[in-house]
């Protein structure tokens, strides 16, 4: 079959390498795609947004299969226009992928289907919300209603920080439409857990777990980012936390949505926080975690095109999803000054040793080439995964295979999977 990949970073990079694995793929297109993404697919110059384009790419070359990455697409119906081309997508219709678009639409949802979360109120007057947090207890988190790459959360220790908070999510829009509507919600306290998931509409069956850190510097200091590194399984997912949420979170938000008249297909991603009162939902995402995905698809054994297929045709009760019995670990390089300011159009060196060592992988997140050289094109560049036996193997796996790459401005945190220490 013919398969194309919406998306140009280090999540399309590892579903790329991953489809390739499958027999059933003939021909791979990626758009708009990135240099490390061209050993696997045909890139092809079509941004993300561009829906026109890109289903008139899709009828002209006879795709059987679209996989969409991204979550700005998934939101503005890409999957709708898709099917209603007549071409197979997988990926939530616009009115279910609203379970990432909206926090304040997940939290309300939460809170009719008493699935655990946080304490919340939704706002769209900010003078509404000033008033609110005058009598809030703090810290206290403030999060912009819609997609803002991962930055839209401020977490506030104190009424002034709040204030000042809310004047960047509603009044000064710093993350644009995004924070018309805000959500403050109470600041728990636990360890967090990413766990991804299949689901066709019906039926859920989650991956292995995850762990992301989400801050720019070392002992999660500096600004949010869109992820610095990730690790997987999680040591503090056990299986009575499983039991806990396969129970009370993962069916119960697929069977909300389809009752909610929006039947869910794709990839649902749980933000889990392990709280002493048990486990609760931070955040859901609609599409694999960016560098979630860079760590849990080379772990899994199935075929990743079957279970796609399974989730578009509500077969996924069929599927028995198989991980591997190891770990791996995923270091970004990044540009330093991400997430503010950063120089791009810097050489890269170093991407073939991975070529020569099984069980390596560097996922391209922001590079494209110039004449016949990979240069950085983005904050975060590359994704240096490794596996191991274990977490802690995996994780110096990973860090000796960053110094295989150089860069000019190289920047990394070097605590990435560092918890796996304390456990």
């Amino acid at each position: 079959m013919k398969v194309l990949i919406v998306g140009s970073g280090g999540r399309e990079h590892a579903i790329a390498a991953s489809a390739a694995k499958s027999p059933w793929v003939e021909k791979m297109y990626c758009a708009p795609g990135n240099a490390g993404i061209a050993e696997y697919a045909q890139c092809v110059p079509i941004g993300a947004m561009e829906f026109d384009k890109l289903t008139a790419f899709a009828k002209e070359n006879g795709i059987d299969l679209v996989i969409v990455g991204m979550d700005d697409p998934l939101v503005g119906g890409l999957v709708d226009e898709m099917e209603a081309a007549g071409i197979r997508t997988f990926g939530p219709r616009k009115n279910a992928a609203i379970l990432e678009g909206s926090k304040a639409f997940s939290k309300e949802l939460m809170k009719k289907y008493n699935i655990p979360t946080a304490a919340f109120e939704n706002f769209t007057d900010p003078d509404a919300a000033l008033a609110y947090l005058e009598t809030a207890k703090f810290p206290i988190v403030l999060k912009a209603d819609g997609l803002a790459l991962g930055k839209g959360v401020l977490i506030c220790q104190n009424l002034e920080e709040a204030k000042e908070g809310v004047k960047t999510i509603m009044l000064d829009k710093k993350f644009g439409s995004a924070g018309n509507e805000m959500v403050i919600e109470e600041f728990l306290t636990g360890r967090e857990v990413s766990v991804l998931s299949f689901v066709d509409g019906k039926t859920i069956k989650t991956m292995t777990s995850a762990q992301d850190h989400k801050r720019a510097g070392d002992g999660d200091t500096g600004l949010n980012t869109g992820g610095m590194g990730t690790f997987s399984p999680s040591p503090f997912y056990t299986e009575k936390v499983e039991e806990f949420c396969e129970k009370y979170i993962y069916q119960p938000t697929v069977d909300a949505m389809a009752a909610e008249g929006r039947p869910f297909k794709g990839v649902i991603f749980f933000g889990l926080i392990l709280t002493e009162e048990g486990p609760k939902v931070l955040e859901y995402n609609a599409r694999f975690g960016d560098p979630e995905a860079q760590v849990v698809l080379p772990r899994m054994k199935n075929d990743l095109i079957k279970v796609v297929e399974a989730c578009i045709d509500g077969t996924l009760d069929e599927v028995n999803l198989e991980f591997e019995d190891n770990a791996a670990v995923c270091v970004v390089l990044a540009s330093d000054g991400y997430p503010l300011q950063y120089e791009k159009g810097f050489a890269i060196s170093g991407l073939d040793k991975f070529k020569e060592h099984e069980g390596y992988y560097c996922f391209h997140a922001g590079t494209k080439f110039d004449g016949d050289k990979t240069v950085t094109n983005g904050g975060r560049v590359l994704g240096v995964t490794a596996k191991g036996r274990n977490l802690r193997e995996a994780r110096e796996n990973a860090y000796a295979a960053t110094e295989w790459v150089e860069f000019g401005n190289k920047y990394m945190r070097h605590d990435i999977g560092k918890a796996i220490d304390e456990t």
